[in-house]
């Protein structure tokens, strides 16, 4: 009774990694908990979706500590406002808050080394004549896409404003795209092509991938596989994080293979179906694109590598129609 808020935090913090992980990640947890601020409300609710089973445990916790009076519906009504205090003003779609864990890998740190493998990968396009030039219709096409979405941005990510946005074409015949941190993006002329896309079609495309960046998709992804890989070195070093920035500045390589998980999908299908209704594109087209994509992974055999990490299927397609009245509109 006797313990200030800050250490009953992380007895709480420790407790429920225990419980969840086992003795492993215990240093990296509290090191979450600490440097990314995190409240007793998140550290409960992290362990709650991790093991629902938790609840009891949790609440006992509670009671014991004093550390928070509110249990079941009061409980469920204020992580539901947490969750929605993060998300833009006005906005349409429902998605959850973005994982406190990301702050664990410095968002400058790994802008910039994205920055850096996007101009390799140009590089190494230009070298092979595979570099659309400025004049090339297509990549005017995508210009003229990318210019409408942009100003709808900075609401999801309040450091899109400082982005260096960028559009690159490259001719290939694989069915691929995507936003790397800090705003750059390629298409692949295969995805064009192929599928025929139109100009509606294209902009749910690209809504989508500028919202992996924009939800930082990428940078929860890297600090929860550096967490886990870096725990023993963590737990060496409690009063620093510099293993992870230094971890952030040599994944550039990996944000292009980097595969999301199926929430972070529907997270980026969502906010991506909104951009592109907010820029005056037609939202029924982000439904008629993914039937596309179903079709492409049904009779192509190569050239599939968007498809690889964003698969199609009825439940993407679903999820899409109950959302396209959303942002009807707008």
């Amino acid at each position: 009774k006797g313990w200030n808020d800050f250490w009953k935090k992380i007895f709480l913090t420790i407790g429920m990694l225990i419980a969840v992980f086992g003795m492993r990640l215990v240093f990296p947890i509290v090191i979450v908990a600490v440097t990314a601020n995190l409240g007793v409300l998140e550290v409960m609710d992290l362990a709650l979706k991790a093991d629902p089973d938790l609840e009891p445990g949790i609440l006992f916790v509670e009671r014991q500590f004093g550390i928070l009076e509110i249990h079941g519906s009061d409980k469920e009504r204020l992580l539901a406002a947490g969750r929605a205090a993060v998300a833009p003003a006005m906005a349409q779609v429902e998605v959850g808050s973005a994982s406190p864990l990301r702050k664990l890998v410095p968002a400058e740190t790994l802008e910039r080394s994205a920055a850096q493998q996007y101009q390799q990968m140009l590089e190494q396009a230009r070298a092979k004549r595979a570099l659309a030039p400025p004049e090339h219709p297509q990549l005017q096409r995508l210009h003229a896409i990318a210019k409408r979405l942009i100003p709808f941005t900075a609401p999801w990510n309040e450091r899109a404003g400082q982005w260096r946005w960028e559009v690159n074409l490259i001719g290939s015949q694989q069915i691929n795209a995507f936003c790397m941190p800090g705003g750059k993006i390629a298409f692949y002329t295969g995805i064009l092509d192929k599928l025929k896309l139109t100009d509606d079609e294209a902009a749910m495309i690209m809504g989508h991938e500028m919202a992996h960046a924009l939800r930082e998709h990428a940078r929860e992804r890297l600090a929860k596989t550096q967490a886990t890989n870096l725990g023993v070195r963590l737990g060496a070093q409690l009063l620093g994080l510099g293993d992870l920035g230094n971890a952030a500045a040599s994944l550039g390589a990996q944000l292009l293979t980097l595969k999301f998980s199926r929430s972070d999908e529907t997270d980026a299908d969502l906010v991506g179906l909104e951009l592109a209704a907010r820029a005056g594109y037609l939202p029924d087209a982000s439904v008629s694109l993914w039937q596309k994509m179903g079709k492409a992974s049904g009779s192509q055999q190569a050239g599939l590598a968007f498809l690889s990490t964003h698969p199609s299927g009825p439940d993407r397609i679903r999820e899409l129609q109950q959302n396209v009245p959303k942002v009807q509109g707008l």
